[in-house]
């Protein structure tokens, strides 16, 4: 991860005391100078505040809790949790959205007359299950840096919970397979927004010794999302021919109280100091922190990162920021960074089995019932085994998670594609496709799942973080699209197995 150097290190305490003064007075703070100035002398030597002596030297209690961001490090106040809890909500709407089209994905087509095997019917039901990360890719994730710009943090997560909610439920009445591809393309600019949003907002509210762990609840939840969606369509199964439909609008209970809760949060320092609202920034900050002298401490550090890059990057509007992407070297270095993460977490086909895995286990031998039943276990697996990166993105860090899951990832889906070979009729046929993809899904769970975004949340700068973390959601969100529009017709040409190693049979047999 790149990171900017401490930009207090170099600073004599004389001049960063004089720094302190003179940033208490500019930002209406005064009442608080003595607070800033031990806290600037901890964030210029973190491993030595209890070397600070004098007027400044750190009380018992402030002691107990700097050194308690290390030893007890979960021990942080209710704002916090509540704010992660919310976060947490908003993921869990991410993965029931996801998989409402996989149960209905079992009638959908019937309905609306899609169910051939034409180049044409095929190619609309991938478009309709790729819609919402269409949308996502082109829309949705781009919208995020002016709502962020003009609404706050918890403005855009709100803007994007508003079209989590509406279409969705709109998706459950729909009468053509017109209106439903409307519904899902307007659930994307929702997906696409808050994906874009709630990551950062996490990991600006979050305290760097669990900053990882925190962004990454993101897709621990949005597994727990993806788990209870295939439970609610396993639920409705036996509901005849409104299953479908239930299955799609089932998604909005979620966000109903995401819609609420959010504006019960803190907003974003950060977010607030670009802003040059010095003083709600420190009120959030209070909240989110133990200790005032820890607040106090990160108000400085941050607006010290904020002026550093301020003197690298200068002003800029979204069209500036959006080219610096490409042509800062640093920005560059992060934007590339992110595009490899992103890709290779939708390249591996995670949202294959996210999209399909009901019509696949169904294809491979199943009835309507088990093929949910198949899917809900693979929601499982998905769930509990997100739970480990929890402890380990912050012990092992994002790179270690990632080389050690990948190549695992890549024999699982080998072997699934073998098994795939055993007669439909044998009973091994399912169930060990069905064992390779749950331990495909306990490898993912862990590393390619939650690392792309706590990297890409953490990778940019702050001057570019929103229209940096749109652009990784989009490159996540665009080769979604990709696989999902294909998919059905790579089915069509090379069987169920995808030519799962087996070539095609020849003409007339």
């Amino acid at each position: 991860m790149f990171r900017i150097r401490n930009p207090l290190a170099a600073i004599p305490r004389d001049t960063l005391l004089r720094q302190v003064d003179a940033f208490a007075e500019e930002k209406g703070l005064t009442e608080h100078t003595a607070l800033i100035r031990k806290g600037a002398l901890v964030a210029q030597d973190p491993t030595n505040y209890e070397d600070i002596e004098g007027e400044y030297a750190l009380s018992p209690l402030e002691i107990e809790d700097i050194r308690n961001e290390v030893l007890h490090k979960w021990r942080q106040p209710r704002a916090l949790y509540f704010t992660i809890i919310t976060c947490s909500i908003g993921a869990a709407v991410q993965g029931w959205d996801q998989t409402g089209s996989n149960g209905a994905n079992l009638a959908f087509h019937q309905v609306f007359g899609i169910e051939g095997t034409s180049t044409r019917d095929t190619f609309i039901v991938g478009v309709v299950n790729a819609a919402p990360y269409i949308a996502s890719s082109l829309v949705g994730c781009w919208l995020s840096d002016p709502l962020n710009f003009y609404l706050g943090r918890r403005g855009a997560i709100f803007f994007s919970a508003i079209f989590c909610l509406l279409p969705v439920i709109g998706s459950a009445f729909t009468q053509t397979w017109q209106e439903l591809l409307a519904c899902r393309l307007l659930l994307g600019i929702g997906m696409g927004a808050k994906a874009s949003t709630v990551p950062i907002y996490a990991a600006e509210n979050s305290p760097a010794s669990i900053r990882g762990a925190l962004v990454m609840t993101w897709q621990l939840w949005t597994a727990f999302g993806i788990f209870i969606g295939f439970a609610a369509n396993l639920a409705v199964s036996g509901t005849g021919a409104i299953a479908w439909r239930l299955q799609l609008g089932s998604a909005f209970i979620p966000a109903v109280p995401l819609l609420i809760l959010i504006y019960y949060c803190p907003e974003s320092p950060r977010w607030l100091m670009k802003k040059n609202r010095y003083q709600k920034a420190f009120d959030s900050l209070l909240k989110l922190r133990n200790n005032p002298l820890q607040a106090a401490r990160d108000l400085y550090y941050i607006h010290s990162q904020l002026e550093i890059e301020n003197m690298v990057i200068g002003d800029s509007n979204y069209v500036t920021r959006f080219v610096q992407l490409f042509t800062i070297p640093r920005v560059r270095r992060a934007t590339l960074a992110s595009f490899t993460v992103m890709i290779a977490q939708q390249m591996c086909g995670i949202n294959i089995i996210a999209f399909y895995s009901s019509s696949v286990f169904e294809e491979n031998g199943a009835d309507v019932f088990h093929a949910l039943l198949a899917s809900f276990g693979f929601g499982l697996v998905n769930f509990v085994f997100a739970w480990p990166a929890i402890w380990t993105i912050d012990t092992f860090g994002r790179r270690s998670l990632l080389l050690f899951t990948f190549p695992n990832m890549a024999w699982c889906l080998l072997a699934a594609g073998l098994c795939s070979l055993i007669p439909v009729e044998n009973i091994a046929h399912l169930a060990t496709v069905a064992m390779f993809i749950y331990i495909f899904a306990a490898f993912y769970s862990p590393g390619e799942g939650p690392v792309p975004f706590a990297y890409s949340a953490e990778v940019f700068p702050l001057s570019h973080r929103e229209v940096g973390m749109g652009w990784a959601v989009a490159t996540c969100f665009f080769w979604a699209a990709i696989l999902g529009i294909t998919w059905p017709t790579m089915v069509q040409a090379m069987t169920t197995t995808v030519s799962h190693l087996q070539p095609p049979p020849p003409p007339n047999s």
